[in-house]
């Protein structure tokens, strides 16, 4: 190796363990879906609001950065988005953000297609969600799924 080259790795694994002392004792933060609704509105298309409930376990102020979202219908995404306005959640806080969206027209009509073709009573969905914290913090994962049946079973 050239000597320029071992200079490098050291900076370089220097620089990785220099990190590691910033944050001790950091623990990563939950975030679960509290809501998931249609809003009220005059307009073909739909606008749905989801909620998330985020816990901040750490003794320091929880600082957003963005989020990435997807919802989707069997594997199908429905509705996706990206924000950089959220709020920050207080040290051995919690907080609650909302998301608006609307579906992506053409993944719907291919949804509702396939349904067409091979009709059922139950569907799939998911929700992902990533929460960026930070340059140098792991991202919040967030994977919500299940099943939505269109029929209701009378239990009495």
């Amino acid at each position: 190796m050239k000597i320029v080259e071992r200079i490098a790795v050291i900076l370089l694994l220097l620089s990785i363990t220099a990190c590691a002392p910033l944050f001790p004792g950091f623990e990563t933060p939950t975030a679960t879906l509290s809501s998931f609704r249609v809003l009220p509105g005059d307009t073909i298309v739909p606008t749905f609001e989801i909620g998330l409930h985020i816990s901040n376990p750490n003794r320091v102020p929880l600082k957003l950065e963005g989020m990435t979202y997807g919802v989707y219908l069997e594997g199908e995404p429905v509705l996706r988005g990206v924000t950089n306005q959220l709020p920050v959640i207080a040290a051995y806080g919690d907080g609650e953000v909302l998301l608006q969206a609307r579906p992506d027209v053409f993944s719907t009509i291919n949804l509702f297609t396939r349904w067409l073709n091979q009709p059922r009573d139950v569907f799939s969905y998911s929700f992902e969600a990533q929460l960026d914290v930070g340059r140098f913090m792991p991202k919040i994962n967030v994977v919500r799924s299940g099943e939505l049946s269109l029929t209701q079973t009378d239990r009495r």
